[in-house]
């Protein structure tokens, strides 16, 4: 019986702990997705410049003479892969309204695969190296993927993490394509 008590003692001091350990993880999560909402529409986008898969350098954030969409992936993210096409569509359909850049979060990833993800896409715009991870930690990205639709003056209009679909897609562009040339 004294092992009994000693076993269901044990037990029970487990369970408390990992209930206050994933009452913490819980808040971290929640404070992490308090943390990420900036930069937020309404936000001015921090300027960021990062080597492209072509050996040039790119500047994200600022202003840009086009509606610029930044796009935050991984190798290894399956809805970056779902989401993979129809930047392409997006990028040939809008490519002479819209910059789109791709930022590879290298930090987290491997350069190989990336190169290797790029090839298998088809992607068709600019792939910038995030290799040291600035980029990523400056746009406070914990989710891939992360999409940012910035306007000419640098203005972020739009921060959707995960996937949406094209048609929602070419509705926001649409709209700020309009809001622009009404400006």
């Amino acid at each position: 019986m004294k092992k009994f008590g000693i076993l269901a003692t044990s037990i029970a001091v487990l369970i408390l702990l990992f209930v206050l350990w994933n009452q913490n993880q819980i808040s971290l999560l929640t404070s992490g997705q308090q943390a990420e909402a900036q930069p937020k529409p309404g936000y001015a986008a921090p300027v960021i410049e990062l080597p492209g898969l072509d050996e040039q350098t790119y500047t994200a954030g600022g202003s840009h003479p086009k509606l610029l969409m930044v796009n935050f992936w991984a190798s290894w993210c399956g809805p970056c892969e779902l989401e993979a096409p129809d930047l392409v569509a997006l990028y040939e359909k809008y490519g002479d309204k819209l910059e789109l850049y791709g930022v590879n979060a290298t930090f987290y990833d491997k350069e190989r695969q990336a190169r290797q993800f790029v090839t298998d896409f088809n992607l068709n715009f600019p792939i910038l190296m995030d290799r040291e991870g600035e980029a990523t930690k400056l746009y406070k990205v914990s989710t891939f993927p992360t999409t940012l639709l910035i306007d000419r003056d640098g203005t972020v209009k739009e921060r959707v993490v995960g996937v949406i679909t094209r048609e929602q897609w070419e509705k926001r562009i649409e709209a700020l394509l309009q809001d622009e040339a009404g400006s």
